[in-house]
């Protein structure tokens, strides 16, 4: 959900309303509005005006393995230049689901979801690697996904 916008400090009641989708997406808007006192038209637009402000995103979340997609890796990008336009082209490749620019060893973190090592490597080799200032990658392959939540709620 990229966004450089500044956002108004979220009152109780939208923080409320993010919490509970985050549990689970498909809650009914009367249902929040039972939870935070409103009506389901005022949660309607409460909702509307978080994902039309790029604060939240309300989306299914699969599991790659089981839709024919079994590879999945973290690649590390090292860049020369502004790091900013690169990951903007690595973010218009579809097969990458997560670009984030870093201050570490690598400037970016692209994660990529491919239906085999073929498939891998021709991400890197024929998408990644041919960006103007792109140095160098390094490729982290997932044995297993352990743990990934989205419920981590608001603070």
């Amino acid at each position: 959900m990229p966004t450089s916008k500044k956002h108004p400090p979220l009152d109780d009641v939208a923080k409320t309303i993010i919490e509970l989708l985050q549990e689970d997406g498909r809650r009914s808007y009367s249902d929040i509005g039972r939870v935070v006192g409103l009506s389901e038209a005022a949660v309607r637009q409460r909702v509307q005006r978080l994902t039309e402000s790029g604060v939240m995103q309300i989306v299914a979340v699969t599991d790659p393995m089981q839709l024919g997609f079994p590879r999945q890796a973290m690649i590390g990008i090292r860049v020369s230049g502004d790091t900013r336009v690169v990951a903007e082209a690595i973010a218009e490749i579809p097969a990458i689901d997560y670009v984030v620019i870093t201050v570490g060893s690598f400037d970016i973190l692209a994660e990529v979801v491919c239906e085999d090592d073929e498939d891998l490597l021709a991400m890197i080799n024929d998408h990644i690697r041919p960006i103007d200032g792109v140095l160098s990658t390094e490729t982290f392959i997932y044995a297993k996904l352990q743990k990934q939540l989205y419920n981590w709620g608001t603070r």
